[in-house]
């Protein structure tokens, strides 16, 4: 070490207190060879005070309060639980909360903890219905996230332009909505939604319970039927001492009609506004369909329509309905005319010039 460094450290030495092992463990400088080289502060300062390492918030008072209240709210949401397709589902609409969404989240983890030793399926809506702006927080918590979001697809569907925001996160789907349980119909919305939510996916080749295949639902209505043939129908029209009208109805849409042919006097209703016409409790009904004992015998291009439109009409109570065997290409095999009289009705066709427009505009 040379003299002039020496004589720096003697100087330094002399004109400063010695400091002590605590002092440097506190300095911001340390002391090598003769030099000072500044340490990093763990905290900086600017006014000669001593910061402290960040400490976390002390914990609130309150949260024990909140954590057994969102027990409780827990405890009788899973009581009013219902099981669809092994999924526990139920909705929560609470009380306004100060802090809506971080209760809502509070009862979430509640619900959470409760649910996971169970290893059990679960899907809830907790809605907090608040006057903020309108706008009300609504949490969808479940043990799968497919789960919340498609219970919040579903959500979304219900509340058109009632939804704000939306989000899936953490297995979470939230959402504001406006103007939240104003009607008895939200909370209705929100269980269908989760019930809906809930069920299992189902073979997509596999029908539903209850459901009926269409030579199922055309065997069903002809089973209903008197059905008769094209020449028993012509003989009906020209019967003149027939008991009640009889009405031919051609039900075929105008591009079949012009393709293979029609029966004139033959009334043309067609199968979108059957049933307004034939319906003696409508108000746009045909004049004709004044009463219930209306003799109707309706036909289509091969009569599988046909069998269900006249069906259709015995559900209105149209009891002596029935359809046409093998529909208008039967008439045209079996040699019938293309005009016919109907003998035992009064002309079809004024009624239906004058109820057209107006059933048209309604339908």
């Amino acid at each position: 070490m040379n003299l002039h460094r020496w004589q720096n450290m003697s100087s330094h030495s002399t004109s400063t207190p010695r400091q002590t092992h605590s002092d440097y463990s506190t300095s911001g400088s340390s002391t090598s060879y003769g030099e000072v080289i500044e340490r990093p502060r763990a905290s900086s300062t600017t006014s000669g005070e001593e910061e402290h390492p960040p400490v976390e918030s002390p914990t609130d008072p309150l949260d024990p309060i909140r954590d057994q209240v969102a027990h409780s709210i827990v405890i009788r949401a899973l009581r009013k639980a219902e099981k669809i397709d092994d999924t526990h589902v139920g909705v929560v609409v609470t009380l306004p909360h100060p802090a809506a969404e971080q209760f809502l989240k509070a009862v979430a983890s509640r619900l959470k903890r409760t649910m996971l030793p169970k290893q059990e399926s679960y899907l809830f809506l907790l809605a907090l219905p608040i006057q903020t702006q309108g706008l009300s927080p609504v949490l969808i918590c479940s043990s799968s996230e497919e789960l919340a979001e498609r219970a919040g697809l579903l959500v979304m569907s219900k509340f058109l332009n009632r939804v704000e925001r939306h989000e899936l996160r953490h297995g979470r789907w939230g959402a504001l909505v406006r103007d939240l349980c104003t009607s008895t119909y939200d909370e209705a919305a929100f269980w269908d939604a989760v019930r809906k939510a809930a069920r299992r996916p189902i073979d997509p080749l596999i029908p539903p319970p209850g459901s009926r295949s269409i030579n199922q639902m055309l065997e069903h209505a002809r089973a209903r039927l008197q059905r008769i043939t094209p020449r028993q129908a012509y003989e009906e029209l020209q019967d003149v001492n027939a008991p009640w009208p009889v009405v031919l109805v051609d039900i075929r849409p105008e591009a079949q009609r012009r393709t293979f042919g029609a029966i004139t006097g033959a009334l043309i209703v067609e199968r979108n506004v059957l049933e307004w016409r034939f319906d003696p409790r409508c108000a746009y009904r045909l004049p004709i369909a004044d009463r219930y004992d209306l003799r109707v015998v309706i036909f289509c291009q091969e009569s599988y329509t046909s069998s269900l439109a006249a069906a259709s009409l015995h559900d209105l109570g149209m009891l002596n309905a029935t359809d046409m065997i093998g529909g208008y290409a039967a008439w045209k095999d079996a040699g019938l005319p293309d005009e016919i009289e109907t003998s035992s009705t009064a002309p079809p066709t004024e009624g239906s010039v004058r109820c057209s427009s107006r059933v048209e505009a309604a339908t």
